[in-house]
C-alpha cells in the first residue's frame, strides 16, 4: 500500500464535470487505496471554466467540502453566489444545488472531499 503521492501521481482529464464549461484537471489521492468513506482529490480549472450545476440527494446523496488554494472564482448554492479564493473553504450539504466558475486570468485551484454522509453530528 502506497503511503505518500503527489499532484503528478493519479491524473484524470481534463474533463468537463456535471456539464459545466471547459474542463478541469483531477487529481485523485489513495483512490482504491483508503478504506475512509471519502474522496480526496485537486481540481484545476482554467480561466472561465465551470463545474456546472448539480445536486447531490436520494440513493446519490453526498456531502462535499472545497478549500480553494489559488486563483479566482465564484461558487453558488441554491441560488445564491459568493466570491472564493485561496483560504475560503466551501461545505455543500445533500440536497444543495451547486457549482463554481473560474473568473480569474489564472488556473483557480481546489482541494475536494466529498463521501456519503452518516447519521448525527460530532
Amino acid at each position: 500500500m502506497s503511503w505518500k503521492q503527489n499532484e503528478t501521481a493519479d491524473v484524470i482529464g481534463p474533463a468537463a464535470i456535471h456539464d459545466g464549461d471547459g474542463v478541469i484537471t483531477r487529481r485523485r489521492f489513495f483512490h482504491g487505496a483508503s478504506r475512509l468513506p471519502i474522496r480526496v482529490e485537486i481540481w484545476e480549472l482554467p480561466p472561465g471554466a465551470s463545474e456546472g450545476s448539480h445536486v447531490h440527494d436520494g440513493d446519490d446523496a453526498l456531502e462535499e467540502f472545497y478549500y480553494f488554494i489559488a486563483g479566482q472564482g465564484v461558487m453558488w448554492m441554491d441560488g445564491e453566489e459568493t466570491a472564493v479564493g485561496p483560504g475560503d473553504a466551501v461545505m455543500a450539504p445533500p440536497g444543495a444545488d451547486h457549482g463554481f466558475r473560474n473568473t480569474g486570468s489564472g488556473a483557480l485551484k481546489l482541494l475536494i472531499i466529498w463521501g456519503a454522509p452518516v447519521g448525527g453530528t460530532s
